[in-house]
């Protein structure tokens, strides 16, 4: 399979990247990106290799386990090769999981298997040998094959038992992780020395463990949990959860928060309830390790080349990942104050997919240097919008563009002119009425008389600008679950049942509503219509001129006028070739349509005025519509009838001046019910 230059440029950078970080954290306890980061770096990676197989090599971070030894240390070769689990990050990487696995063994899918969930310690892990029942050696994982000799470190750890309950042989292998209560206690003493702080739980525990000093490991108050048996003389138990209580019976510390389920649903549910639960106990929990319970059926299932396949980590959602920048927009606020918006290739953080983030103002994307195509760290905290808070520029190739901050924004109305708030890093629109001005204009695209977007309504459109989550119309169709999250009064339900809404919009957009629904100056609901059923498309309309224009009937040299004139500035260009992208636009009304011009009504033109009795006016007009004929909003030679109420208008007269056929209401109602036959 052929390989696309750009993405195998962006595979070598990646690869490049994530070796960098994985030996800077692993190995010199450096966490220059967070491993949320990290993973999200390493997920797009592996869905590369998944794509396009030829890539993988062996240098690849996909094909190795983390870490190395560090020259200060001894180094341990271990017995028993330390392997890695490979992650999850969604439900439907847990079904794979289980369909995998379940194909492997000959089982029926639906059949039920036992596994075991135990809770995944952010912390470091270590590998104990206990010779006659006494810890003889304590390692790092290191490279999976070679490790570093801790043992002094080790022995300084309350839970670590020094002497087992039975005089045996065994290698087991648990976690070290230190509390957010003693991380605390650390940073504070650190910070009296003038020591740089520690960024979390993780990374003081693993710098603790591999001080040269014990005395410093001992004050840190560093704990374990031991999960696993590599090596015993004695005869294992038959199941997972058993050999846990069979570590503890030996003196070990376990993680109190396994617990046996029999289906995928009970997973999810463990991994869901842990979700929030994680955030009490005192340490660091970045997710579920899922491992088939039966140890026959571990031992039949084995391993591949750096992860066993009876078990998987599901991670919990991260609150920091990568992305891309695929454009930068400036919002304007309700005070007339623009922030500039990164619109993103689509990405799930914190548990929802988001494509919008804050750039905040000017100076921010000067300070970040963030550039339309660059590779970021995005973060999300609560149900906010997202923040990008680190370029990559490792990953550039070049393409990328500078965000060049304008002079004129179209969107503060007037002549577009912006100007610098005093004393701040904002810029304004100096039209004082710019926001009033973009709210109408939004709310009245996804008004009933235009898209008629159900749920889209005045205060959640309201809401979409001023969080800046919508810049431009097309903005609409772009929007994930995640992002109407951060509005208030949105739940995963009501997120849902909109997107769907405008999606299912988004499908079917007639010509007329969208004319309509741009706010083109003096194109109403009545000539959007006439310019659909006179032209068969938009790019059509967009080059007719205003002589063509001034021919239609119902069409006058102000709407032509600025009709053409609509559609010769850029943004509108603009606006409409990004519309095109996101909405499928239909033409039902077009004259030519052979179903328009079947219908008993097609090509009469009707003139409404004055109040009905039997039906609002909205509702006439839909019935001669549906019956193949226009309504226009002023008499004409052209025009079949004007249809009149009471209390007629101007209309009246000008229908008997020019010899156009009046009807009455009840007549009306007489030609609608012969025309349905």
């Amino acid at each position: 399979m052929s390989v696309p230059p750009e993405l195998r440029l962006r595979y070598e950078k990646l690869k490049a990247s994530i070796n960098h970080y994985r030996r800077q954290f692993h190995v010199f306890d450096r966490e220059e990106i967070p491993e949320a980061a990290r993973d999200s770096l390493m997920h797009e990676l592996a869905e590369l290799e998944r794509q396009y197989p030829v890539l993988v090599t062996p240098d690849s971070p996909t094909q190795r386990v983390a870490g190395e030894a560090r020259t200060q240390f001894s180094k341990v070769r271990h017995t028993t090769p330390q392997w890695s689990f490979n992650d999850a990050f969604d439900e439907n990487d847990i079904i794979d999981f289980d369909m995998r696995v379940k194909k492997q063994l000959g089982i029926a899918a639906e059949a039920p298997l036992s596994y075991v969930c135990e809770l995944k310690i952010d912390g470091l892990k270590v590998v104990l040998t206990y010779k006659h029942g006494k810890l003889d050696v304590a390692a790092t994982r290191g490279d999976g094959t070679i490790g570093e000799d801790v043992t002094h470190n080790v022995r300084t750890i309350q839970s670590v038992p020094l002497l087992l309950e039975r005089p045996i042989d065994i290698v087991v292998e648990g976690e070290v992780w230190m509390s957010e209560h003693a991380l605390r206690k650390v940073n504070a003493e650190r910070q009296a020395e003038g020591e740089p702080l520690f960024a979390n739980p993780r990374n003081a525990a693993a710098g603790s463990i591999r001080q040269l000093d014990p005395k410093v490991a001992a004050a840190r108050g560093l704990d374990t949990f031991i999960y696993d048996v590599a090596e015993t003389e004695e005869t294992l138990p038959h199941t997972q959860a058993d050999e846990l209580g069979y570590l503890q019976e030996l003196g070990f510390k376990v993680n109190p928060g396994y617990r046996v389920v029999t289906s995928i649903d009970e997973i999810i549910s463990y991994w869901k309830e842990w979700q929030h639960k994680s955030k009490t106990q005192g340490y660091w929990v970045d997710g579920v390790v899922i491992k088939v319970n039966e140890r026959a059926l571990q031992e039949r299932l084995g391993y591949t080349g750096k992860a066993p396949r009876f078990g998987i980590a599901f991670k919990f959602p991260a609150e920091q990942v990568t992305t891309v920048v695929e454009d930068i927009v400036l919002q304007v606020g309700r005070t007339g104050v623009l922030t500039p918006v990164a619109h993103l290739r689509p990405v799930s953080v914190a548990g929802t997919t988001v494509s919008r983030a804050t750039l905040h103002n000017e100076d921010e994307i000067r300070r970040l240097d963030v550039r339309i195509g660059d590779t970021v760290i995005l973060q999300k905290a609560g149900d906010v919008i997202p923040d990008i808070v680190r370029v990559l520029p490792e990953l550039r190739t070049g393409n990328e563009k500078a965000y060049v901050w304008p002079s004129v924004v179209a969107e503060c109305g007037g002549d577009g002119s912006i100007e610098r708030v005093p004393g701040q890093a904002a810029w304004r629109c100096v039209y004082k009425d710019s926001f009033a001005q973009l709210r109408r204009k939004y709310r009245h695209f996804a008004s009933r008389g235009a898209l008629n977007i159900e749920g889209l309504g005045p205060s959640t459109v309201d809401l979409l600008l001023e969080k800046n989550l919508v810049q431009h119309l097309d903005d609409f169709f772009t929007l994930t679950e995640g992002d109407l999250l951060t509005l208030e009064g949105f739940a995963e339900v009501s997120a849902k049942k909109l997107i769907e809404s405008i999606k299912k919009v988004a499908e079917h957009v007639s010509l007329a509503r969208l004319l309509t629904g741009l706010s083109i100056p003096h194109v109403g609901e009545e000539t959007a219509i006439v310019l659909a059923q006179k032209f068969e498309t938009l790019d059509a309309i967009a080059r007719a001129s205003e002589s063509e224009l001034t021919a239609i009937d119902g069409i006058g040299g102000i709407v032509a006028h600025a009709v053409v004139e609509w559609f010769a500035l850029e943004e509108n260009k603009a606006l409409l070739s990004r519309l095109a992208a996101v909405v499928h636009i239909e033409n039902p009304d077009h004259a030519s349509s052979p179903a328009l011009s079947a219908k008993p009504l097609a090509g009469k033109v009707f003139v409404l005025t004055g109040t009905l009795q039997s039906m609002s006016r909205d509702e006439a007009k839909e019935k001669l519509r549906a019956l193949g004929a226009s309504v226009s909003s002023s008499v004409s030679k052209k025009t079949f009838a004007v249809v009149a109420g009471e209390n007629p208008g101007s209309k009246l007269t000008d229908a008997e001046s020019l010899g156009v056929t009046v009807l009455s209401e009840e007549e009306f109602a007489r030609l609608l019910q012969e025309a349905l036959g």
